[in-house]
């Protein structure tokens, strides 16, 4: 059997990293956009209920002040509208769900960032195959513990990250943009 010389196993072990690390950036990406996506959502619910609301009101005073039947039974099928709605909400807590993939989101964030400074080490050859294995290992364990305690994300979601990330260019930084940001002294250009 072939022994991996070092260089080799260098080679396997950071392509097994960018595997994971591209993966962690599409689910973490993915977990920020449903949160976006179901923050929208709820925004639209709530401004409805408050719409659904103010016509109830103004149904029902129309009706005691006017003495317009119609106004009763419009107001009465808006409020069923409202109440359903409402019902709704009590069974699927959005702003929890929200607040789940957020949590999700600085969680996948952090090991991210991890996976980069482990991609950087290994590319600055100053870090041994073995001590590569071992963070690898912590990182995957913190990953599936992530993923056990994230909610499910959706396709839409992911179409959506997938255009931020390929299109939009989210977390790609041209060498002016990053100087930009440091300073005088540690800039490329």
């Amino acid at each position: 059997m072939e022994q991996n010389s070092p260089h080799n196993e260098l080679e396997i072990l950071e392509s097994q990293l960018r595997e994971n690390y591209g993966k962690i950036v599409y689910s973490h990406k993915t977990q920020e956009k449903c949160a976006d996506i179901l923050t929208s959502r709820n925004n639209k619910i709530k401004n409805s209920q408050i719409i659904l609301s103010a016509l109830v009101t103004t149904g029902l005073l129309v009706r005691v002040f006017k003495g317009h039947d119609w106004a009763l039974i419009v107001s009465t099928i808006l409020s069923a509208l409202q109440f359903g709605l409402t019902s709704f909400l009590k069974e699927y807590n959005l702003g929890e769900t929200i607040q789940k993939h957020a949590t999700a989101a600085l969680e996948l964030l952090d090991i991210r960032e991890k996976y980069l400074s482990l991609l950087t080490d290994v590319k600055a050859k100053i870090i041994t195959p073995a001590e590569i294995v071992v963070k690898r290992e912590e990182l995957q364990d913190s990953l599936s513990k992530t993923y056990k305690g994230s909610p499910r994300t959706f396709s839409n979601a992911y179409s959506s990250a997938q255009k931020a990330l390929q299109k939009n260019e989210e977390l790609t930084f041209s060498d002016k943009e990053i100087d930009n940001f440091l300073p005088k002294p540690l800039r490329k250009t």
